[in-house]
């Protein structure tokens, strides 16, 4: 058996990266260990994880490129179905993000925007495909 199960961001602040998923997103803490270096949101089937950089970097011993506010997000995103794209959008960035890229309406119907969450990781807020 193979199952896709969780994605992790690593971060500087385990908990206020998670508590601005929570809050943007209404997802809940599934848990976080005591020392505070990983935790996990209940977001459905897949898993969205937080991992401290001291933790990634203690199992990552090659070392691996860290997300930056100077420059552009990593060539991933998360994505996230809403019905009103706008208010989403809003209130990610009353919750910390910045706009990366506005709503737009493809022309299949669907409307998308790019945030970057306060960690600097894309996210994409869309409405779904029909």
């Amino acid at each position: 058996m193979i199952k896709f199960k969780y994605v992790i961001l690593y971060v500087e602040d385990l908990e206020k990266s998670m508590n601005f998923y929570k809050d943007t997103f209404n997802t809940e803490i599934k848990f976080i260990t005591p020392e505070k270096d990983y935790g996990e949101l209940i977001t459905g089937d897949t898993t969205l994880s937080f991992a401290s950089l001291a933790l990634a970097n203690s199992n990552i011993k090659e070392g691996f490129l860290h997300s930056k506010a100077t420059e552009k997000p990593f060539g991933i995103e998360l994505g996230f179905v809403t019905d009103n794209v706008e208010d989403l959008v809003e209130k990610a960035i009353s919750k910390g993000a910045t706009l990366y890229e506005n709503v737009v309406e493809k022309p299949w119907g669907q409307k998308v925007a790019y945030i970057k969450d306060p960690d600097h990781y894309l996210v994409e807020i869309c409405t779904e495909i029909q």
